[in-house]
């Protein structure tokens, strides 16, 4: 069965769920969330997606953003494949780092705030 098409527009509030592969970590040392946090920063800038908060555990991490013209998906693309990328490289490692997809809650703004 095909997944379903995300909710998305320009200026949708999002809550985003990102998990490891089989809840390992994502993160081997604070300079590993250090660059995710980075390279959050830096994509949410060139997309004009806007960052609220974030939680950032061991094996998985919340962000509460609003999605830019070019919607959700090319940002969580470029921030995921880019950090697992590195990630891989710095601990010399291959294969999957994050579990599935994504996961993103549409959120009513007035309870979500």
């Amino acid at each position: 069965m095909p997944r379903r098409a995300r909710l998305d527009a320009e200026g949708t509030l999002h809550h985003v769920i990102i998990r490891g592969i089989e809840k390992r970590p994502i993160f081997a040392d604070e300079l590993d969330r250090e660059r995710l946090i980075a390279r959050m920063g830096q994509l949410a800038l060139e997309t004009r997606t806007k960052i609220y908060a974030w939680s950032l555990m061991t094996n998985h991490g919340h962000i509460l953003l609003r999605s830019g013209p070019s919607g959700l998906p090319p940002y969580m693309r470029r921030l995921l494949t880019g950090y697992a990328q590195s990630y891989n490289r710095r601990h010399q490692r291959r294969g999957y780092l994050f579990q599935n997809r994504y996961k993103s809650i549409v959120c009513d703004e007035e309870v979500y705030f």
